[in-house]
């Protein structure tokens, strides 16, 4: 079928990378020229985010990912979401005046997982050494690298607020005091000498990689990069986004006794094809919710652009996020009922209720034995409800301060040998928390996604993972398979199952669905701080059409019109049982960039 596209589909036979940013894409491309595989290549473009992307993720972050790895010959989920600290309790955070745990700050953050999580990955399934895999990095932390246009704008809103409140970040955001230029190379001085001080002490502790890359996620969580997080955090206290000050109930027990794990999918067959996503830790089932109601729909016979198909997938939508409000938490800590929602008998139940209008209610199904919980999310929607002004795909950190949201990246890999992988690392963004003194980076928000009620899935308690939004995808079909993802908070698997369902039905190819108008609702309780909900809210990129929209608003959608390339950064890459590879990345804010041959 013929679409407009920006770019051609990258295909060959090599292999592939696509990420959020083109230099991470470069020097992941580069691990697989010089011979490494897909994991390695994933790790070093993924801590090369880390630097180039600070305003969307960094070390102490979060990283949820889906990988297929040859040897083993099995598709699984690595799990490096860190949980909360031992003293993160309901009654400790209420005891502070807390209705709702802040968007930022200190009490906002649980252990750091993502380091731990790409050196997991790195040791068990890469070939390269520890320096050849944090090499990019520190080279662009210590040398620069050119400051992204909205890294810059993020730093300059934030400035006023780091100089007077957290003084440690306007050391490392506004070196001198002086705000970056967008362009201008931007370094990391502190944050280059943490990974050579890490490097020179891991390198000191065994001859092996293995040695040295265990050794490496030891100093983390035991070492000088442990200490130097316990001591700022037993002292500080700083304002965060409830206008208060606060301190943090991380300690150094909470991060020595962290590890990042292997654990099974949860997936779902979808027109010949198995969809796999993380646990309910994350929003992934959502995605295989909103599948398995649309599996009874006839999409194919839809225009891809017209206001049938937008309509139906954006109810499927609101029912699928209704039950991630109610039901979705760790299911460590809480009996999540999984088998029950993915099941066929419900969805099919979730289906019937399709109409022709849009649904302004907030209806999650109902699940014996979980009434109360349905309940409860629908009370709290309502409390949460109020007009949203913007189409903002972010992740709305600080906007109290300022209008400069954190997100997230993404990137996918594919190598000649079949490995593939799929990863949304997130979190330890610059407007998350303050830089700790000496290490270059700031600690994570992403306590912000707990509730604090008592005996929900998603309440706030010790050992806990937050319900995240971080969503990547891997999906398989007789051979073939097909990682993608997106940042965009509570709209990563909206885009994605848009992207999706035209690949499927309509015959885009993976460039010219990143390519094709998207939308996304925020009917649904907001996951970040201060967690509304906007009953009905639609909005879509002005390219969908003047009698598309117009046909929604006559269905009782509250559409608000989305400038053109504005909503969603999807990046695929996929590789065919016949050895080719195909990638694609997003032309939106012009960053994200796919490399293959």
């Amino acid at each position: 079928m013929d679409h407009f596209t920006t770019r051609p589909e990258i295909r060959g036979t090599f292999g592939a990378v696509a990420t959020t940013h083109w230099i991470a894409s470069a020097v992941g491309f580069g691990v697989l020229e010089r011979g490494g595989n897909a994991f390695d290549a994933a790790v070093a473009a993924g801590l090369v985010l880390q630097v180039v992307e600070p305003h969307l993720n960094g070390p102490a972050g979060d990283l949820p990912v889906i990988f297929h790895a040859v040897r083993e010959g099995r598709t699984e989920v690595l799990c490096a979401q860190g949980t909360a600290p031992r003293a993160a309790t309901v009654a400790r955070y209420r005891a502070e005046g807390l209705e709702e745990i802040p968007g930022s700050g200190l009490l906002s953050t649980v252990i750091p997982g993502a380091f731990d999580g790409w050196m997991l990955m790195l040791r068990d399934h890469g070939t390269l050494s520890l320096r050849e895999a944090l090499g990019p990095a520190l080279g662009y932390a210590r040398d620069g690298h050119p400051l992204l246009a909205r890294a810059a704008e993020a730093i300059a809103g934030l400035a006023p607020f780091f100089a007077a409140k957290w003084p440690s970040s306007a050391a490392v955001w506004t070196p001198g005091g002086v705000v970056p230029r967008a362009g201008a190379l931007f370094a990391n001085p502190d944050l280059a000498a943490t990974w050579t001080r890490l490097l020179t002490e891991a390198e000191a502790a065994g001859d092996s990689r293995e040695a040295q890359i265990d050794a490496a996620r030891s100093i983390f969580r035991n070492g000088f990069v442990a200490e130097a997080i316990a001591q700022y955090l037993s002292t500080a206290r700083v304002e965060d986004a409830s206008g208060s000050a606060h301190g943090g109930v991380l300690d150094r027990a909470d991060m020595a006794g962290w590890r990042a794990h292997y654990e099974p999918t949860v997936h779902l067959d979808y027109a010949g094809w198995t969809l796999h996503k993380t646990g309910p830790w994350g929003q992934g089932p959502v995605l295989l919710q909103a599948l398995a109601i649309l599996r009874g729909v006839d999409i194919a016979g839809m225009d891809p652009m017209g206001v049938r198909f937008v309509h139906t997938v954006t109810e499927a939508i609101k029912l699928a996020w209704a039950d991630r409000e109610a039901y979705y938490g760790d299911p460590a800590w809480y009996d999540i009922p999984m088998r029950t929602l993915l099941s066929e008998e419900y969805a099919a139940t979730r289906r019937a209720l399709i109409g022709p209008e849009a649904s302004l209610e907030q209806r999650p199904g109902h699940v014996r034995g979980y009434e109360h919980l349905a309940r409860a999310a629908v009370a709290r929607a309502a409390q949460g409800s109020a007009v949203r002004t913007d189409a903002s795909s972010g992740e709305p950190t600080m906007a109290h301060l300022s209008a400069a949201p954190g997100d997230t990246v993404h990137l996918d890999v594919a190598d000649r040998w079949g490995n593939i992988v799929s990863a949304t690392p997130s979190g330890g963004w610059l407007q998350s928390s303050p830089v700790i003194p000496g290490l270059g980076f700031p600690l994570n928000s992403r306590a912000q996604m707990f509730w604090l009620d008592e005996g929900l899935p998603s309440s706030l308690g010790p050992g806990r993972r937050p319900r995240t939004t971080l969503t990547p995808t891997l999906a398989e079909k007789n051979g073939t398979r097909l990682a993608f993802g997106t940042p965009g908070g509570d709209q990563q698997d909206q885009w994605q199952l848009i992207w999706f369902l035209r690949m499927v039905h309509h015959g885009f190819d993976l460039q010219q669905g990143m390519d094709a108008p998207l939308f996304h609702s925020a009917h649904f309780q907001s996951s970040f701080s201060p967690r509304r909900a906007t009953p009905g809210a639609l909005f879509v990129e002005q390219a969908l059409g003047e009698e598309t929209i117009a046909g929604l608003r006559r269905r009782g959608h509250r559409v608000t019109v989305a400038p053109d390339w504005s909503l969603g950064r999807l990046t695929a890459v996929m590789r065919t049982p016949d050895g080719q590879v195909q990638a694609a990345a997003t032309p939106r804010l012009q960053q994200a960039y796919a490399i293959g041959r």
